[in-house]
């Protein structure tokens, strides 16, 4: 039987290159809301990080989201994610 390819992704703080379910995807639409995408598979551009508290801490410090989706994240997004990561 054939093996499935996994698919890897990159997460935009720590760089690491992790299989697609270890990882959480923030997308920004194209009328520029910010939401964390849980399915995988919302429309518009999507930025992926580590399932980690901490290196979602280093996110918020650096603005890694921020330059990578090319918008501002507000305060609230950010509070939703460490819910989900918790």
């Amino acid at each position: 039987m054939k093996t499935r390819k996994i698919p890897l992704r990159s997460c935009v703080v720590t760089g690491e290159k992790l299989d697609k379910r270890e990882l959480l995807r923030i997308v920004r639409s194209k009328d520029g809301e910010v939401k964390v995408d849980l399915t995988g598979k919302m429309n518009g551009r999507g930025a992926y990080i580590k399932r980690d508290v901490k290196v979602l801490e280093e996110a918020i410090k650096k603005k890694s989201l921020e330059r990578k989706l090319e918008c501002n994240i507000s305060d609230e997004v950010y509070d939703e994610i460490r819910k989900i990561l918790e």
